[in-house]
Formats: structure tokens, sequence, C-alpha cells
């Protein structure tokens, strides 16, 4: 592994005094905790590494695998947590669930360690293959992004510093130490999406969907996803009302371009909700209803991400949460 990772590694996360490693086992989450474990040791600086294991509760010998991983973090000096997903378990949408109820597990380690950072261990095959699932889903420019390398996450940041890298290399740092790993068999389950793109990685490859091509892709999608949030933003902020909470002067949108009031419309809802908006096609629904009144001259109420939203003649754009639904006994 190249001395531009460890020094990604370093910059991702010299801002944090202590961080968590989630570690499953493979031979991904081992290279970073390897990697971790040389930087705290080469310099006293570093920051304190925690790491944890979710064991989903979906396999038999998944309890096993976490107790060895606790061994080898412990080997390394990384003290290590093994989180349980308890409870009944879905019968669809079951990597998903499982997905959200990691992230939850993890969020409230971090809590009880003072963490200001999670780091996972995602790399270049990863971001392929969510590129490729979000491309077959007509996802849009922010899709497109694939995951980000630092984002926000309950109690910090979410931070994957090896995207770069293929995971053939981080399999080689590992054998280079002999470190011993897991092979998750989900990750050959045909009736998982990712295991579906995975077998159709090499033809792909190929005809030229690389993992190299598909991180350009990234690179430039995140370039225009954040040129349109930072357009959108100062839109926001100049048509932003200061009288009024979560009303806007929108006489000036009618010749702004649709994908910024898509964006206008995301960020107004975030604000007013504190949740992110709702599905893309929803949005963009709004956001060309929006553009028919403003042309027309005419009045709209819709509701979108759990609040009404409505355009006066005078053409104010008004944000409300929707009242609680009453649900019939």
């Amino acid at each position: 592994m190249s001395d531009e990772s460890a020094r990604r590694l370093r910059e991702a996360l010299a801002s944090h005094a202590v961080v968590l490693l989630a570690v499953s086992g493979g031979p991904d989450s081992m290279a970073l905790l390897h990697l971790a474990a040389e930087w705290r040791d080469a310099d006293p600086n570093a920051p304190v590494f925690h790491a944890a294991t979710v064991d989903h509760g979906l396999r038999p010998e998944a309890a096993s695998e976490a107790a060895t991983v606790a061994e080898w973090s412990q080997a390394l000096g990384v003290i290590h947590k093994t989180l349980v997903w308890k409870g009944e378990k879905p019968v669809t949408g079951l990597q998903a669930r499982a997905r959200d109820a990691r992230y939850a597990l993890l969020a409230a380690h971090m809590r009880d360690i003072g963490a200001t950072a999670l780091v996972t261990a995602h790399h270049a095959d990863d971001q392929w293959e969510t590129m490729m699932i979000r491309l077959a889903r007509g996802s849009g420019v922010a899709g497109l992004a694939g995951m980000s390398r630092d984002q926000p996450f309950p109690g910090g940041r979410l931070v994957r510093p090896l995207l770069n890298l293929p995971k053939a290399v981080l399999v080689e740092h590992c054998c280079a130490r002999g470190q011993k790993f897991f092979d998750d068999p989900s990750n050959a389950d045909p009736r998982f999406a990712r295991s579906q793109w995975r077998a159709l990685a090499a033809p792909l490859h190929r005809l030229g969907l690389t993992c190299e091509r598909a991180a350009k892709l990234s690179e430039r999608a995140e370039k225009s996803d954040r040129a349109l949030e930072w357009a959108a933003a100062r839109f926001l902020e100049d048509a932003q009302i200061p009288t009024e909470s979560d009303v806007y002067d929108f006489s000036q949108a009618r010749d702004a371009p649709v994908a910024i009031i898509e964006y206008f419309l995301q960020l107004a809802l975030t604000r007013m909700s504190g949740a992110p908006a709702s599905r893309l096609e929803r949005v963009e629904r709004l956001a060309a209803r929006l553009k028919t009144a403003l042309r027309t001259e005419t009045e709209l109420s819709a509701t979108l991400g759990g609040c009404a939203v409505s355009l006066t003649r005078d053409r104010r754009l008004k944000f409300a949460l929707e009242p609680p639904r009453k649900r019939g006994r």
C-alpha cells in the first residue's frame, strides 16, 4: 500500500482526538486497522483508535468471527467492542435494514467512547458498485457522486479514507503482514444487488466501466453537486424574508434553472424539518410544478417531505410542517 494512502488517512483524521474504526474482519477493514495501528505507533499525536464489529445475528458463525476480530484488534493494541443487532430481522430489504442498524449501533458506541469520527474501509470496488446501482436507478448528480470521503454523521463525521484503493491492494496489504481475515459469504449471495453487480464487474471493466473511470465520474459529479448546492444556498439566503420564518421571495425564480429550484427545495425542506428531503422524483415534480405556476402566475399548494408548500399570487413560497395525521382505530 502506498505512502499516499497513509497520508490520506492522516489528513482525514488529524483533527479528531478519538476515532472509531468499523472492523468487520474482512481484508479491507483489517487493512484499515493495521494502517491505524501503524500510524499510532509512529506518531504520539495520532488519535486514540477504538474498533467495533457489528454482529447482525444473521449467520451462526458471526459471533465467533466477531470474537476473533476482537483478538486481532487487541493483538494490535486497539480496544475492541462487539455490537449486537438484537430483535427480529426483516424478511425484505434485509441489507438496507442491516446497514441502518449497523450505523445506529456504531453511532451509539461513538457517543459512549467520545469519538468524533467513524471510519469505514469502503474501497474503490465498493464505490464502483454503488455508482452502478445508482446509475441503474436513474440517479441524479448527487447520487452519481457516489460515497463521500467525509460527510456528517450523528455525533461527528463518517470518513472513508480508502475509496481510492482497489480491494486487491487491501488484500495484499493484509497478506504482507501475515494478517488473516474473513470472507463474508453474503458478498456472493445472488439475492443482493451488490452481489449481482459484482458478478458483472469483469465484463463491464473490459468495456471501459472500470473502477478508475467510475472514480473520475464520481469526482466530476461531486464537483457539479457542490456547485449546484452552493448556488442554491445563495439563492435561498437571498430569497429569505427576514421578518417571516420559512417564507421566501420566489419572484426571481422564474428564470432560474430547474436544477437550482430542485436543490433549493431540498435545502429549504431540510432547514424546515431537520431531515433530508424525500425522493428525487418528488422533488423534481414539485420543481416542475413551481416553474409552471411562476410562468402562468398561478397559486400552488403541495406536500413534500412532511411539509406543506404553498406559492401565493404575490410569489411568496411558504413552508410549514404538516400536522400529525390522525389514524383510524
